[in-house]
């Protein structure tokens, strides 16, 4: 018969187990983030590998320079555009009208999409045509455009506005109507009424979604203002482009194309930051 100290003496503890290191995810996995660093090497680095896949097909003699110029030639033929051609000016002119268009658009574009997200009769009247309309391509609006505006500034304004500000409508109304039901409820609970639902709930948790809309068809804009510019125009990037295609001088069409390039790049770098400075707060 077993003792009594025997029976109520405590049970060694059993020794704990190495718990087994965390499995570290390699570098490249699904959805594995990159830093800064890494995101602007690899960016790099591909235009590096593009140039130099350019260089050896154009100055290895594989492609004949009357169809595609070589980067250098592409160099030289750019530096003859500032110095003699004064391609300075014609940057401006298509910024400006860029700019011009967009704004034109976004102004009109932003409050009805507004409208149209938060006011369902409003949607149900105007949604139909909107649809209908961002369906139709912008150039071909430039043969009637130019019937009744003439070949100036406002025929070029009007095509960008024409392809900028149904896609606008429609895209801000999605962003509206998508805000979520529990902040309006409680928005009616605090005894708020329908103006200061659209003013104090809708629009500033659609204001982050709405930026991004526009950074984007201001990229769409740029498409536009080349095709106006095609046809009809005395200056801007695209009636350089025109009038190089004419003498067979591919340097400078690749020189106005990696142009508009550059200016897209920047202005959505731009876009990018004045939109994280002003909405920090959605991205928490």
């Amino acid at each position: 018969m077993a003792s009594t100290s025997t029976l109520h003496s405590p049970a060694p503890l059993a020794a704990p187990t190495p718990s087994a290191p965390p499995r570290r995810r390699p570098a490249f996995a699904p959805l594995e983030p990159v830093s800064p660093r890494a995101r602007w090497g690899l960016g790099f680095a591909f235009f590096v590998l593009f140039v130099l896949a350019w260089a050896g097909f154009t100055l290895g003699g594989f492609v004949s320079p009357t169809f595609l110029a070589s980067p250098v030639t592409m160099v030289k033929e750019g530096w003859l555009l500032f110095t003699e051609f004064n391609f300075l000016h014609d940057i401006g002119m298509t910024v400006w009208r860029v700019l011009g268009g967009f704004i034109l658009a976004a102004v009109l574009a932003v409050p009805l999409g507004i409208a149209m997200g938060a006011y369902k009769p409003v949607e149900a009247f105007l949604e139909p045509f909107v649809s209908f309309c961002r369906y139709l391509p912008a150039s071909a609006f430039i043969p009637l455009l130019i019937l009744w505006a003439g070949l100036g500034e406002a025929q070029k304004l009007l095509v960008i506005f024409i392809g900028s500000v149904f896609q606008i409508i429609l895209m801000v109304a999605v962003i509206v109507g998508g805000a979520r039901r529990d902040l309006v409820e409680a928005a009616y609970t605090l005894g708020a009424n329908s103006r200061g639902i659209v003013r104090r709930v809708l629009i500033p948790g659609a204001a982050p979604g709405i930026a991004e809309t526009l950074r984007l068809v201001l990229g769409w804009a740029w498409t536009y203002v080349i095709v106006a510019e095609l046809i009809g125009s005395s200056s801007g990037i695209g009636h350089m482009i025109t009038d190089s295609q004419a003498l067979l001088n591919t340097g400078q069409i690749i020189f106005g194309i990696i142009v508009i390039g550059i200016i897209g790049l920047v202005s959505d770098l731009a876009f990018k930051l004045v939109n994280r400075r002003l909405f920090a707060w959605s991205t928490l």
